[in-house]
């Protein structure tokens, strides 16, 4: 990555500003493959707060502590996914932060608010199981990562149990989001599609 990308890139990381995001040059996810990271926590994305994981949907007060574990889900740090990234180009990234327009990780899908609703039987889980079967070519082993903005916010939480519900075999819970990917300096760029 150039001196200018990386500049621009930090700049976006460190403000969490859309127009600090808007390059003339995407980031793709290829230019994540020079770059190593320390196996060690960033942010709060290892917290334990000793909330025990639930099978259910949080409905309500979304931005909250979140357990370590969404059962049917593997929980993943920013290390391991910025690996997994780079080795798998097919793993689908899916950000449910809901609000207004805001950087995430590269190449990923904004689903606004897919973590709200409030139960399995809700009408965006059908919306949301749709726009999935989209985005992985109908392959429910196709790894599906979703993330929110850090590990306070549930939506993330609750849009895994979702997809682990739809069947999807591979679903990864970023739990330290954004903020867990700007503390480890990683480029952001705007999300892409959504619903």
């Amino acid at each position: 990555m150039t001196g200018l990308t990386w500049v621009t890139a930090a700049l976006c990381a460190a403000t969490l500003s859309l127009a600090a995001c808007q390059t003339s040059r995407p980031v793709d996810r290829s230019q994540l493959a020079g770059i190593t990271l320390a196996d060690r926590a960033y942010a709060d994305e290892a917290a334990d707060w000793g909330i025990s994981p639930r099978g259910t949907l949080l409905v309500g007060g979304y931005h909250a502590r979140t357990p370590t574990a969404v059962p049917g889900a593997r929980t993943i740090a920013t290390a391991d996914l910025l690996r997994l990234l780079t080795a798998d180009p097919s793993v689908v990234l899916v950000d449910v932060l809901g609000g207004s327009a805001h950087p995430g990780l590269p190449q990923s899908v904004w689903l606004v608010d897919a973590g709200l609703g409030k139960g399995f039987d809700d009408p965006l889980q059908a919306k949301l199981g749709e726009r999935l079967a989209q985005l992985t070519g109908g392959d429910r082993q196709r790894p599906v990562v979703f993330y929110c903005l850090s590990a306070e916010c549930w939506l993330s939480y609750n849009a895994s149990l979702w997809a682990v519900a739809l069947g999807y075999r591979s679903v990864l819970w970023y739990r330290g989001g954004i903020e867990a990917w700007r503390a480890a300096g990683l480029p952001m760029a705007p999300a892409i599609g959504g619903w």
